[in-house]
């Protein structure tokens, strides 16, 4: 019997009934039988190994695929995992994903252990590499699953079966003495994980839940060669060169406080930024129609009833009493906006209406998990709803999109990636609602000629949405934008618009942000930047710095010049030596270094000198302030 098997190219070819992807691959040429790590069959992700009985479409993934990676680091964490056993057989595991950019594994170990500990563990791992151990797929009956990880001791992996239902057939994955819970794919055998690194050990609770148990979280990443390990592991030593943490503290642009564990405090400078981030933001969206308003930060329990924020969020929100009633601290500006909007009565010529608010949100975040500005309890979301008509939904949508993109062009984020993320388990709004919103935001992406990946389930409670991920200089990627469709807060807060019939309908609803939170746009700036911001957003954009005290005078007058032109200027006016003065300029990251002395007393001038490139040469004063207000208009990112 022979089966057809159909390949992404839509080319088909006829196998014997039995054969396994790997052969397949071994058929079509040795390139791609050594890079084949897994196959994707009719949508679903199988081993190599797996028999194939039936026609089927089939595409063979390599590390160049996501899915591919994913398998890849996935099985890494697994031969990790065995290194572990095989040192610390006393140790039980918990769980061992693949992430971003590498993989983990939570371990209960019965004595703690550091990085110091993670060489022992890698030179293990490479036994069992050398060893081509076949990573071999098995499937039992719950019981039996269960009486594995019981008689092993092992209460992590037993809880988790605990909770399938009771004829779930379990899958196993067997390397040599080795066996694991998981659902799988994984690559043939040991011996494919060719270039990894163990790159830190921290402490994770028992599925993020803090009144568990603390396990021991080892850090990894892989690569199939040697030169991209290196490249990776020399971006994290960068990283960690670049993390915000310890430039905000350099630069003093913002500081936590024990009195207020995960609220930051903005010193003068990091709010220059803030200020810059807001003020651009709000003459781009005053351009295109966009109304601003402000909501309390405080409203009452029956409003988050009312929106669903009560039973989908209420973990994350903080609480009051007032009047001897519950008030909560928003987690959210939407419910506001609607009531701005329910203010008043709409005519169907307004649409659409664009109601923008930098508003200051609250949520409870576990003291674990806080993380500099990118994890804190208190954010600023440059939020806007957009009110407007079911036919005018895809167009704004559209509008948005290219609204987001321009944003990030200018911050010089070119690598932009998009998600598109379906009704969640948890929601609310008829299945009619979530098919036109998901339908209107997919119908955009397509005619927009816009790649996307679907992420089935993950979509706000209210409505579908788009995520936009942008990617840094260190190749990282992060989840910023958003773009919500929500048919369901408008019926549940009975918005309504008199339309040209004369009638009251009820209008579509957009959540949008872009920054997403300023605080953490902030931090992932300053990392992008490694701090040195471009001149239109860094706090001082130039400095004086006068040779000696004769040419104060000067250096004064020059300061006068630039901050009557806008420019945001210091002078130094200590006794220090001139090169003191460039060595403290340039750590502090100042764009511009205003060097004046004799010759630019009498010229009425500066000598230039840029952070990062060194003497430029010297100019009247009247050009630098031309060249300057220039570059900051233009919101240039380097200097021409």
């Amino acid at each position: 019997m022979e089966i057809k098997i159909t390949f992404p190219d839509g080319k088909a070819k006829t196998y014997p009934a039995g054969a396994t992807p790997r052969q397949i691959a071994e058929d079509i040429g040795p390139g791609i039988a050594r890079a084949a790590l897994a196959a994707k069959v009719d949508d679903q992700l199988i081993d190599l190994n797996t028999l194939l009985r039936q026609d089927a479409t089939l595409r063979l993934l390599t590390f160049k695929d996501p899915e591919g990676c994913d398998i890849y680091r996935h099985s890494s964490s697994h031969i990790m995992a065995q290194a572990v056993m095989r040192l610390y057989p006393q140790a039980h595991l918990a769980i061992g994903p693949a992430i971003e950019d590498g993989f983990y594994y939570d371990v209960d170990f019965p004595q703690p252990i550091s990085v110091d500990d993670l060489p022992k563990i890698e030179e293990e791992m490479k036994k069992i590499v050398k060893e081509d151990i076949p990573f071999e797929r098995r499937e039992v009956s719950r019981e039996d699953a269960l009486r594995l990880f019981e008689k092993e001791g092992n209460k992590f992996k037993a809880e988790l079966i605990r909770e399938l239902p009771d004829d779930t057939v379990v899958s196993l994955y067997k390397q040599g003495e080795f066996i694991d819970l998981c659902r799988g794919p994984h690559i043939p055998g040991t011996n494919y994980l060719k270039a990894f690194k163990l790159i830190g050990v921290a402490g994770a609770y028992w599925r993020g839940d803090e009144r568990r148990e603390m396990l021991t979280r080892i850090y990894g990443t892989s690569f199939t060669d040697a030169t991209a390990l290196k490249e990776h592991l020399a971006l994290i030593e960068e990283a960690k060169k670049r993390d915000h943490r310890h430039i905000g503290k350099e630069l003093e642009l913002y500081s936590f406080q024990p009195e207020g564990p995960g609220f930051p405090f903005f010193h003068h400078k990091g709010v220059v930024i803030f200020n810059e981030l807001i003020n651009f933001c709000r003459t781009e969206l005053y351009k295109r129609g966009y109304l601003e308003v402000k909501t309390p930060l405080i409203l009452n329990e029956e409003l988050w009833h009312r929106s669903g924020h009560w039973d989908h969020y209420r973990e994350n929100m903080y609480f009051t009493t007032i009047d001897e009633k519950t008030y909560a601290v928003k987690p959210m500006n939407c419910p506001g906006g609607l009531l701005v909007y329910k203010s008043r009565l709409h005519s169907y010529r307004e649409f659409p209406i664009k109601v923008a608010e930098f508003g200051q949100v609250h949520r409870h975040e576990k003291s674990g998990v806080l993380h500099g500005l990118f994890r804190v309890r208190t954010f600023t979301q440059d939020d806007a709803h957009v009110f407007c008509l079911p036919e005018q939904l895809e167009d704004e949508v559209a509008k948005l999109i290219d609204l987001i993109l321009y944003f990030y062009r200018t911050f010089g984020f070119e690598d932009v990636m998009i998600e598109l993320s379906t009704r969640p388990f948890s929601s609310i709004g008829s299945d009619e609602m979530w098919e036109r919103a998901t339908d209107a935001l997919q119908n955009t992406l397509n005619k927009m000629k816009i790649s996307y990946k679907v992420n089935i389930g993950e979509g706000a409670f209210y409505g579908p949405k788009i995520d936009f991920h942008i990617r840094d200089c260190l190749k990282r990627t992060w989840q910023c934008a958003t773009i919500q469709v929500d048919f369901s807060m408008p019926e549940r807060f009975d918005l309504t618009y008199i339309g040209a019939d004369g009638k009251e309908h009820r209008p579509v609803m957009i959540h949008r942000a872009i920054f997403g939170s300023l605080e953490r746009f902030i931090g992932i700036l300053i990392e992008h930047y490694g701090g040195n911001f471009p001149l239109w957003l860094a706090p001082v954009q130039a400095t004086i710095l006068p040779i000696s005290e004769k040419h104060f005078d000067w250096a004064k007058e020059v300061k006068r010049l630039l901050i009557e032109a806008g420019i945001r200027t210091e002078v130094n006016l200590s006794e220090d030596k001139i090169t003191r003065k460039i060595r403290n300029a340039e750590t502090e990251k100042i764009p511009v270094m205003l060097i004046t002395g004799d010759r630019e007393i009498e010229t009425k001038s500066a000598s230039v000198r840029r952070h990062g490139i060194g003497d430029i040469g010297s100019k009247p004063i009247d050009e630098i302030i031309l060249d300057l207000k220039s570059e900051i208009a233009g919101k240039r990112l380097k200097p021409q």
